[in-house]
């Protein structure tokens, strides 16, 4: 354990900040496993925004990489895209 004053505080913090990632990560998962359960191209395009901004605060707050990002984004459209 740290034994120092700012050394605990940043273990405080970090444990925050792991949280608070932990929690977007796992609400824009959740929003993409639903996005590409639905059958229906109107209402999917609907949501394809929200979850698109969603994937973009992840990369712009370092959760993950600005490349993997745009993965996710390009295979969501692809996957929308081919729904009759």
């Amino acid at each position: 354990m740290a034994n120092h004053k700012a050394t605990k505080k940043d273990v405080r913090q970090s444990e925050k900040r792991r949280e608070r990632n932990r929690y977007y990560g796992k609400t824009t998962r959740n929003a993409i496993r639903t996005l590409l359960a639905a059958t229906d191209k109107a209402a999917a395009k609907e949501d394809l925004t929200k979850v698109i901004s969603m994937i973009d605060k992840l990369a712009k707050r370092n959760i993950i990489h600005k490349n993997k990002a745009s993965n996710i984004k390009s295979g969501i459209v692809k996957r929308i895209n081919a729904i009759a």
